[in-house]
C-alpha cells in the first residue's frame, strides 16, 4: 500500500528501525487475526479507527478497504450494532473524511 500521508513518510524516513519492527507487528496482527479474509479485516479497522476518531488511520482503513475489494454494500452492511454506540463516532468520522477530499463510499 503506498503511503497516502506525508507525516508517515516523514516518519519512515527519520526513524526506519522503529517503523521496521512496526511494520512486521502490523502484518503479523493482520495475518495471524483468526479466520477472516483481508476485506473483513480492513472494514474491521475502519470501525476501530473510525470510532476513535483516528482520522490518517481511517483514511488508510478506507482505501485499504477498497484495495481488498469493498463496496459500499460492504460498507453498510459492515455497521449492524447498537447504534446509540457508534453513530455519533461514525458520523463525525465521515464528516472528517468529506472535509480532507477523501471519499468514504
Amino acid at each position: 500500500m503506498k503511503d497516502i500521508h506525508q507525516l508517515f513518510t516523514d516518519f519512515k524516513a527519520e526513524f526506519p528501525g522503529i517503523h521496521e519492527k512496526n511494520e512486521a507487528l502490523g502484518q503479523f496482527i493482520h495475518e495471524s487475526a483468526g479466520p477472516l479474509d483481508v476485506k473483513t479485516r480492513w472494514l474491521i479497522k475502519i470501525g476501530i479507527s473510525g470510532a476513535a476518531g483516528h482520522l490518517r488511520a481511517l483514511v488508510t482503513h478506507v482505501n485499504a478497504a477498497r484495495e481488498a475489494g469493498a463496496t459500499e454494500e460492504s460498507r453498510s452492511r459492515s455497521s449492524p450494532f447498537d447504534p446509540h454506540m457508534w453513530f455519533p463516532n461514525l458520523h463525525g468520522s465521515l464528516w472528517s473524511l468529506e472535509r480532507t477530499g477523501v471519499s468514504p463510499t
